[in-house]
């Protein structure tokens, strides 16, 4: 795995998560390339969801995998000198055994780095879901495809989670625990439940034994008023060591750096009272 920490030589204007034209971003990775250099970045990363093996209007096509490379290779030359490392990342779905970041063809693309990732669940039939996205969209998709179940998806949100960290092949786990988020909207309080907590803290423990780098997630602070890992979780890796990348997840270039301010300042004020 990257070591982030060491690579980014203590810089705090940076990120490493990002979508452009290749998969769901609203903007081409030109127009990023060149907020991240107005906003005085030092490094900044382009991660598309990958390719899958199903039909996903959010996901990137597996034929235009070569062309995000050679744009990002073109990107670097054409902004050589304005201090921006740019990386050529991807955000990789899990959806079981058969695909995910551990899967051959992933390792053998020339990526700086991969992002690992569940937005995919399957349904009590076996059909591979997307519950990211809004509300509106998880609620249809809660009596569509899953009964109406919110117990189950959860379940099966961290079961996922935990066998992709165990399968490993990628640097950065991807806002860990999301569901919560759809979830808490469908049943109000779920966060606070036992059952919960618990499914959660064993993702915790699973990424703190396998040593996995994790990213503070800002992308829905602004809107929502929360960061991905919940601050509760977010505490408990802080306190064992777990690197903590702060990422801002932006699908549009004027929030590259969207809420980042507010991450570091909860990562710094976690750790003071950390080391009292």
């Amino acid at each position: 795995m990257v070591d982030f920490l060491s690579f980014l030589g203590g810089s705090r204007r940076y990120t490493l998560h990002s979508h452009t034209e290749f998969c769901d971003g609203r903007a081409q990775m030109e127009a990023f390339a060149r907020q991240a250099v107005a906003d005085s970045f030092t490094h900044y990363g382009f991660t598309p969801h990958s390719p899958i093996p199903i039909v996903s209007p959010c996901n990137m096509l597996r034929d235009n995998v070569e062309r995000y490379l050679a744009e990002v290779e073109r990107i670097r030359r054409d902004h050589a000198g304005k201090g921006v490392t740019f990386l050529a990342g991807m955000e990789i779905d899990y959806l079981g055994d058969h695909w995910g970041p551990a899967s051959d063809y992933f390792r053998e693309l020339p990526l700086d780095y991969s992002i690992g990732s569940v937005h995919f669940i399957p349904s009590q039939d076996g059909v591979p879901v997307d519950i990211d996205g809004r509300f509106e969209s998880f609620r249809r998709k809660m009596t569509e495809h899953f009964r109406d179940d919110i117990r189950y998806v959860v379940e099966k949100f961290y079961e996922q989670s935990i066998r992709m960290v165990e399968a490993g092949g990628f640097d950065i786990l991807g806002h860990l625990d999301k569901v919560g988020h759809n979830s808490s909207h469908y049943s109000p309080g779920i966060e606070s439940e036992s059952w919960y907590q618990a499914l959660a803290d064993e993702l915790a423990d699973k990424v703190i034994d396998c040593g996995v780098t994790v990213e503070l997630n800002t992308k829905a602070r602004r809107e929502h008023g929360r960061f991905f890992p919940s601050e509760r979780l977010l505490r408990r890796l802080v306190a064992v060591g777990v690197p903590i990348i702060v990422n801002s997840d932006a699908h549009v270039p004027a929030l590259i750096d969207a809420s980042r301010q507010e991450a570091f300042d909860l990562l710094d004020s976690i750790r003071r009272e950390i080391t009292k």
